[in-house]
């Protein structure tokens, strides 16, 4: 698979981050870590299928057990550090040290083996940081110190999904059907963790069941599968500025559904994430152009 071609691949995943919010919304009031054991076991089960159906299941058994320790604890660690730090600390505030993941990994692909980091990525990141903080804080955020542990939370949440991404690129050998299994052994986690600090709420109506098994299918499932694709194969730093059309494309959905309200940020909020977009796009044309071969990356010769 070509580079390019891998890239938009992987943006898929951010298209489909764009829906979290609404359908998570709509699967109100089921709490956040049965919700997670819900939509990781149809994550789960959609990779199974895909593996059935292409008779993979030889390449499961090769994967290294360490490869699947990694991959379930970077997707895990992420929601339960993400949820964790919504509830100790106000959500505008560790939402948006959260939202720091895709401009560490636009920092820290440039680590590397065949990746350079260009100016215009690095600017673009940060444009596009500017842009989701328009859009989570609502133009006002006030740390307070007594929510030091919550903002710690949201750190380690940004830093365990960027880490994850950029460490996916050095297991590039590990078929991405081993995602299922990811997502399975999440599942597992939330499950057991459910138990221990939630009160049972299933999905009080057909939209709930509906939004549940939507997260599932898409934001908390195929997601998953085309991030990976695109991480391992892709333009890792396009990927990276271009996720926080993410935040943007879901308040735009919100407030076409009619959940939220248009508001001067969000407009400011777009030309800073399309700008930053840009950036990243035009220097990222300027790199020699990759194909993966084998999980190799190789560069054509000049001429």
């Amino acid at each position: 698979m070509t580079r390019p071609r891998a890239t938009a691949v992987g943006f898929v995943a951010v298209l489909l981050w764009a829906l979290l919010a609404l359908l998570t919304f709509g699967s109100s009031p089921t709490p956040p870590l049965l919700l997670n054991t819900i939509c990781f076991t149809i994550g789960g089960i959609i990779g199974l299928i895909w593996v059935q159906m292409t008779g993979s299941w030889a390449e499961l058994r090769r994967v290294r057990l360490r490869v699947y320790a990694f991959g379930s604890i970077g997707v895990f660690g992420y929601h339960a550090l993400y949820f964790s730090a919504l509830r100790a600390a106000p959500a505008a505030e560790a939402g948006l040290i959260a939202y720091l993941w895709p401009l560490l990994i636009v920092l820290l692909s440039g680590l590397l083996p065949g990746e350079r980091l260009r100016a215009g990525h690095f600017i673009g990141a940060v444009l596009g940081f500017a842009g989701a903080a328009c859009i989570i804080t609502g133009g006002g955020v006030g740390f307070q110190a007594q929510y030091l542990p919550g903002y710690g939370l949201a750190l380690l949440c940004a830093l365990f999904w960027s880490s994850y991404s950029v460490g996916s690129r050095l297991i590039g050998d590990a078929p991405t059907s081993s995602v299922a299994v990811f997502c399975l052994l999440s599942a597992v986690a939330s499950g057991a963790l459910h138990v221990l600090l939630e009160d049972t709420i299933w999905p009080a109506n057909s939209l709930g069941w509906a939004s549940a098994l939507l997260l599932g299918l898409g934001p908390v499932g195929l997601a998953f599968y085309v991030w990976d694709i695109g991480v391992k194969q892709g333009d890792i730093q396009m990927l990276g500025t271009s996720s926080y059309a993410a935040p943007l494309l879901s308040t735009l959905i919100l407030v076409l559904a009619g959940i939220a309200a248009p508001t001067w940020g969000l407009a400011l909020a777009t030309v800073l994430i399309t700008a930053g977009a840009v950036l990243a796009a035009r220097a990222s044309a300027k790199a020699p152009a990759h194909t993966l071969v084998e999980g190799q990356t190789v560069t054509p010769p000049a001429g």
